[in-house]
């Protein structure tokens, strides 16, 4: 057994070998010298199990090479994403747009004015950059950028809501994607949650006799993943506006309201024939205090939590220690201000902006995308394709019951099963992540971007 392990190549010996120095071009020394010592450790224990008898040193380096082969320079990359879903949250969410991009590069490849106001020529707020934008855009007093719409909710609260109590109907105590619960960012904001209604049917009768001297907010959250249909009731922004002012007229403390929209979109996609889904102006204009919404969903920008509002409400905020922690550095800013001038001009949005012009694809544009690409495939040796009918997403928690027309192309190889293929996609060296439909391996085509079929058809050539 010892004489085995004696017969273990040096480490030093298998770097100067040519078939692993040639990697030198592609990785760091220390990066090939770690992928070497996990081979050589892999090859020790089968020693240690008596799985092997025999060490031959061409079988070493193979090893060690197909390790570099399947190694990539960098654990977070570009992936194809063939499954319909535009806000896909698994994979990254929105994409941010060319304006946006050439942004962040043009204001993080040099020093910048984060924290400097060029006018006065002294320091000033890096918020300045965006807020005065987004309040013009929706048509609110004010606003602030944090880093995610959680951190927005669990900041409102916090700031107004501490050991006091926040009206929440039932219906609306929601769980969206990562587990985060409303009912504990109300507990983490230190605020107490006051249940009201029910699942299904909550009236503003509820959340009259709900309130008491200590109610400090009433909240209302969008159901952002999910929708109750049949025998229901929702309390409306302008009612529990209201329903606030008249409570308000006789109390010390004010009531503050608030809404988490989740998504936030800024267009009006009902206009577009598209399922109805609340405006991040609408709301304002309800007369609602707070409204929230993520950055990267429907708005198609980079990750971040806004707030837009009453501005005495706002500044409130801004003084409360966790701001000063939830703050967005200079690329968040960079490229939210990149994506927010696009909406001066709607249209121009839904040109530039990739979430918005994946929404609004036409299907004929999609079935000619459809069957350039399945022709394509089927020019391949052992692969066959053909074009298919298809039910795209918006995704990401967005408009949970809409159903955008699509197609895609499906994809059968002689001797591999479905699942076989999926993997072999998923395991390409830029990964092609498809959906499984029907028994069937499939590629949506409306989520594809520009050189994605490239890759998909030197993946299947391979």
């Amino acid at each position: 057994m010892n004489t085995l392990y004696k017969q273990i190549p040096q480490v030093s010996k298998l770097l100067e070998n040519p078939l692993i120095y040639a990697y030198l071009c592609e990785f760091f020394h220390e990066e090939i010298k770690m992928e070497i010592e996990k081979s050589l450790d892999e090859l020790r224990e089968k020693i240690r199990n008596k799985m092997t008898t025999e060490i031959n040193y061409d079988d070493v380096v193979r090893n060690i090479v197909n390790r570099l082969k399947q190694k990539n320079k960098y654990s977070l990359r570009k992936v194809v994403n063939g499954t319909g879903t535009i806000v896909h949250t698994n994979l990254g969410r929105s994409l941010l747009s060319k304006q946006a991009i050439d942004n962040v590069v043009t204001v993080c490849s040099s020093y910048n004015n984060l924290e400097y106001n060029l006018e006065l020529g002294c320091r000033g707020s890096r918020y300045d950059h965006v807020e005065q934008m987004i309040a013009n855009i929706v048509g609110s007093e004010a606003a602030l950028v944090v880093n995610n719409n959680a951190s927005a909710t669990m900041l409102c609260v916090a700031t107004f809501g501490e050991n006091k109590e926040v009206v929440v109907s039932r219906g609306e105590l929601v769980e969206i994607g990562g587990s985060f619960r409303i009912p504990e960012i109300i507990k983490v904001s230190q605020a107490i949650l006051k249940e009201t209604g029910t699942t299904n049917r909550t009236h503003l009768r509820d959340y009259e006799s709900a309130t008491n001297e200590e109610t400090a907010m009433y909240l209302k959250v969008h159901p952002s993943n999910y929708q109750i249909l049949g025998f229901t009731k929702n309390v409306t922004n302008d009612e529990i506006v209201s329903l606030a002012h008249k409570m308000n007229q006789s109390r010390d403390k004010l009531i503050i309201t608030m809404e988490d929209l989740g998504s936030g979109v800024f267009v009006d996609f009902n206009s577009y024939g598209l399922i109805k889904e609340n405006t991040v102006k609408e709301s304002v204009q309800s007369g609602i205090d707070l409204v929230t919404f993520s950055g990267d969903k429907l708005l198609g920008g980079p990750q971040a939590g806004i707030v837009v509002g009453k501005k005495e409400f706002i500044d409130q905020i801004k003084r409360h220690p966790l701001c000063r922690a939830l703050r967005v550095g200079k690329m968040t800013i960079a490229a939210l201000e990149g994506t927010l001038r696009e909406y001066y001009e709607e249209k121009q949005a839904i040109k530039s902006i990739p979430t918005l012009n994946m929404i609004f694809k036409d299907a004929n544009s999609l079935h000619k995308q459809a069957t350039r690409l399945s022709k394509k495939i089927n020019e391949l040796s052992s692969v066959n394709s053909e074009v298919i009918s298809i039910d795209s997403t918006v995704g990401g928690g967005s408009l949970p019951l809409s159903k955008l027309p699509s197609y895609g192309v499906s994809i059968q190889y002689k001797n591999l099963s479905t699942h076989l293929v999926e993997k072999f996609m998923r395991q390409n060296k830029i990964p092609i992540i498809g959906r499984i439909s029907n028994e069937q391996y499939v590629i949506d085509v409306r989520t594809l971007c520009d050189g994605d079929e490239d890759i998909i058809l030197l993946a299947l050539n391979r």
